[in-house]
């Protein structure tokens, strides 16, 4: 279907009831190409493709494919992602990561109008929500609130390193983000891994798929409006 336009942490599923989900507002399966994706890779190398209703990541470097349209909370992004382990040269199985609410403040209005090099460090003068899954060559899972200065806050509880935090080989995982007001969070499956209270929340901004060094395969992208 390509693109469409429509209408305390806890291991319990969130309830997403029809109340609650208002309606989507877009989905891309990945079968009309990448024209809703602004694609950043570091000095130019690997490759994102998308083929067989999947986006895919195939890269020795960082990486970052930002979503076009621009988000407003509250929303809830969620999408299928899976690091693939079938011995190619970059498949590493690591950082499985994303950005949300994101803005750049040399850019306030269009942070798609100033592309980055791809390289992580360029991202640190951001304004936005960021998970690193698998980091660190799978060693630690991530959550931090990226202020705009270069500084990147990570609280003890965001920083997680058991195995169940961390990325199984081939095994496809369903993240939702949620930014509903002071509301934050990211869910993988029905386990709810992060989550902010935020007094000062990022309401609007743009959403990235993020990787490095790795070969990460996306599907079934969705944005929905949410409440509650």
């Amino acid at each position: 279907m390509g693109l469409a336009a429509c209408a305390t942490p806890s291991s319990a599923p969130l309830s997403l009831t029809a109340a609650s989900v208002r309606r989507r507002l877009y989905a891309d399966d990945f079968r009309q190409g990448l024209a809703s994706w602004l694609i950043e890779r570091e000095d130019g190398l690997g490759e994102v493709s998308a083929a067989d209703g999947a986006m895919r990541f195939d890269t020795p470097r960082g990486a970052t494919a930002w979503f076009r349209p621009r988000l407003t909370s509250p929303v809830e992004i969620s999408f299928t992602v899976q690091a693939v382990s079938a011995g190619g040269p970059n498949d590493r199985v690591s950082d499985l990561n994303c950005f949300w609410m994101a803005t750049d403040p040399r850019s306030a209005t269009d942070l798609i109008a100033r592309p980055r090099s791809g390289a992580f460090a360029d991202y640190d003068l951001l304004r936005t929500y960021y998970v690193g899954l698998g980091g660190n060559g799978n060693t630690t899972s991530r959550f931090r609130r990226y202020v705009g200065n270069g500084e990147r806050p990570l609280l003890p509880v965001h920083d997680l390193g058991a195995p169940e935090d961390l990325i199984a080989p081939n095994r496809p995982y369903r993240v939702r983000l949620i930014a509903a007001g002071e509301r934050i969070e990211y869910w993988r499956d029905d386990r709810r891994m992060f989550a902010l209270n935020d007094p000062q929340p990022y309401r609007e901004g743009w959403f990235g798929l993020r990787t490095t060094f790795n070969h990460m395969v996306v599907r079934d992208f969705e944005v929905r409006s949410f409440a509650g």
